[in-house]
């Protein structure tokens, strides 16, 4: 099993916990802690996970552990709810639709839910239940995913448009149409040809934060991109869109620059604009998420993959946060690590901090609501 720089991260983050910060998993029952520490209970002789369901016992009669091994040297025995010495549940359900995903992405025909659940040893019920948790989308979504991801391939290499859509998975050219929702942001004609008959107007000026460009097309602003220099942006908005045409802005569409100026150099200001944002179905419930995180607040990758239902999904949604377009209107600024520390940001450290700075002036500094999110 290769082990990345993040897992490192976690190791020392939770060799340095606290007993009280231990005791606060215990009492959340936090599934994300579980494998980095055991808890004991002296009054009933048994150790468990960080999670375990079980009635929450008193403070006093508990001791913690390092491993399942420290726990039983001493003198304790595994709990047989929570069952620590065995891989968790999610483990084992993250596994499961692991395989599902490999064999959706491998089949040349869109398998049946049925199938995916009877191969995972679950009911479709279930089997839907946990693929949605997992990986933050239905089963049919990742489907519709992966069948769109071939299209762009197919519609580059193959003669027609039609024989793309039926290469892709498709049961027809009707289907595609019907069930695409604008997954690929244009029409296949013009995905097929890089963007070409795609109007982009775009314009760069100055802010507080360095060099700005705003790109939009008929539909709404497309992208917003901060540098050092305008050269190195236009180079960006032209590889997003290689096959666009590209125009530099004219007076009207100077004031759309201006009104995004004016919503860096005042964090949380409201701007109502239309978008145009291109992405898969995860990254769009990931970019609605970062947008209800108020100004002057922050939320760590691991609490937006929780209020999207996939827990274990912390990874993908940093990701998401990556591949935003939008920069400070999808605010993937505010996302911080578990430890509250500034983590990459694809517009440098430098601005995500001094943007952080500006909002905790002007806004009181306080966490996002916790409730759940709900995406059509």
């Amino acid at each position: 099993m290769r082990i990345g720089a993040g897992d490192l991260m976690l190791v020392d983050m939770t060799r340095s916990l606290t007993p009280p910060q231990r005791w606060a998993a215990v009492l959340a029952r936090d599934k994300a802690l579980d494998g980095t520490f055991y808890y004991s209970v002296a009054t009933t002789g048994v150790y468990c996970r960080p999670s375990c369901a079980a009635r929450r016992p008193k403070r006093e009669h508990v001791r913690f552990h390092a491993t399942c091994a420290d726990a039983e040297a001493a003198g304790f025995r595994p709990c047989k709810r929570c069952k620590p010495g065995a891989p968790a549940s999610y483990e084992e359900h993250a596994a499961k639709v692991a395989r599902a995903c490999r064999l959706i992405e491998d089949a040349d025909v869109a398998p049946k839910l049925a199938d995916l659940a009877r191969e995972a040893g679950l009911s479709p019920f279930h089997f839907h239940r946990i693929f949605k948790a997992t990986t933050g989308v239905t089963p049919k979504a990742y489907v519709m995913a992966c069948r769109h991801r071939r299209l762009r391939d197919h519609l580059q290499k193959d003669s027609t448009v039609t024989e793309a859509i039926f290469s892709a998975g498709f049961e027809s050219a009707g289907s595609f149409y019907a069930g695409s929702g604008g997954m690929l942001g244009m029409a296949p004609a013009r995905c097929r040809s890089g963007g070409n008959g795609t109007v982009i107007r775009y314009a760069t000026g100055t802010c507080a934060l360095g060099v700005i460009l705003v790109a939009a097309t008929e539909k709404g602003v497309a992208a917003i991109l901060m540098g050092d220099k305008p050269a190195p942006l236009e180079q960006d908005l032209r590889k997003r869109f290689p096959g666009a045409q590209l125009i530099g802005g004219d007076k009207q569409f100077q004031s759309l620059l201006a009104k995004v100026i004016a919503h860096v150099e005042t964090p949380g200001k409201s701007l109502d604009l239309p978008l145009d944002v291109r992405g898969t179905a995860f990254q769009h419930r990931v970019w609605a998420a970062l947008r209800d995180i108020p100004a002057g607040g922050t939320a760590t990758y691991t609490e937006i993959a929780q209020r999207l239902g996939a827990p274990k999904a912390a990874r993908a949604v940093a990701g998401a946060c990556a591949a935003n377009p939008l920069a400070v209107v999808i605010p993937c600024h505010r996302v911080v690590r578990s430890d509250g520390s500034l983590s990459g940001y694809r517009w440098g450290v430098g601005r995500k901090r001094a943007l952080l700075e500006k909002e905790a002036k002007t806004h009181r500094p306080r966490r996002t609501r916790r409730r759940p999110i709900e995406i059509a």
